[in-house]
């Protein structure tokens, strides 16, 4: 098996592992100790680009379908949650680094959709899923308003202070992100209308608010006022 598809398997295997022992634990539980509700986070990529065939979609599908076994008493909410934007991981944090050095630029083509959340409303949204019993099936966790991978750079840059002009090759992110990059390469536009329908409130709705409130939590060279 080549080093690739080793990865592949590991990170398949290790997010249905975990789930699965969750769900047998509940299932194994007395009914006066049983949890009530599980919430399983999986991601956008269950969609996949464009039918959900591929990799990513593939792992959704059945890190899904796992939490699914779950006694039928328990309310089940899965989150499919979008490219979350945080100061300590994910794909900012790799992004930060470049324009800091004004090598930041479009991944890409820059015209994929890029279905983003801020880090707060994304843990929110979980502790909303887990205490209202409304939230149950599936539900976006992705902000309402995504916007082009071009505008998302563009938007980093004015919040930096720093240019948004060198454009990042697909093989050079595939090398950063893994098998992560399709999402960003590749694109996808979700949009999260069962949140809203349950009048979850955004705290952050737009990119440009959302990037600057991730970056004023470091240091305030990151960030510059208009």
């Amino acid at each position: 098996m080549s080093y690739i598809l080793q990865i592949k398997k590991e990170i398949k295997t290790s997010r249905i592992r975990v789930t699965s022992k969750v769900v047998d634990l509940i299932n194994d539980s007395q009914d006066e100790v049983r949890p009530t509700v599980l919430v399983s986070a999986t991601a956008v990529g269950y969609y996949g680009t464009p039918s959900g065939n591929d990799y990513l979609a593939e792992v959704c599908r059945e890190w899904e379908a796992t939490a699914l076994r779950v006694n039928k008493d328990v309310r089940v909410a899965l989150i499919r949650t979008g490219v979350v934007l945080g100061k300590d991981g994910g794909a900012l944090a790799k992004m930060i680094p470049l324009f800091m050095m004004f090598a930041g630029g479009p991944l890409g083509s820059g015209r994929q959709w890029f279905s983003w959340i801020h880090l707060d409303d994304i843990v929110n949204l979980i502790y909303e899923a887990l205490s209202n019993p409304s939230y149950k099936g599936v539900i976006n966790g992705t902000a309402p308003n995504p916007v082009r991978f071009g505008e998302m750079c563009a938007q980093l840059g004015s919040v930096m202070g720093r240019p948004s002009w060198l454009p990042v090759p697909d093989l050079a992110l595939k090398a950063v992100l893994g098998e992560g990059a399709s999402v960003v390469l590749e694109g996808q536009k979700v949009l999260p209308a069962r949140a809203k329908e349950l009048g979850f409130q955004f705290r952050y709705p737009y990119v440009k608010d959302a990037l600057i409130a991730v970056l004023s939590q470091g240091s305030p060279s990151m960030t510059r006022s208009n």
